[in-house]
């Protein structure tokens, strides 16, 4: 199993434990916020570099 697929199946597990022990709004919450706030951490250049590479990139 590559790298990515370990971090894929985790993120499914953490997911469904997340729905099972919390309400769908508060799981939903932290689905959304966790990223959106890893990616306002980001200074501007940083940004920029992350908007322009494709996704097929980003695994680099």
């Amino acid at each position: 199993m590559s790298k990515n697929a370990k971090i894929a199946a985790g993120g499914v597990a953490a997911g469904l434990i997340l729905w099972i022990w919390l309400p769908w709004w508060a799981a939903l919450l932290i689905v959304l916020g966790v990223p959106a706030a890893a990616y306002l951490t980001l200074d501007p250049s940083q940004r920029r570099r992350l908007r322009r590479v494709t996704r097929k990139e980003l695994g680099r």
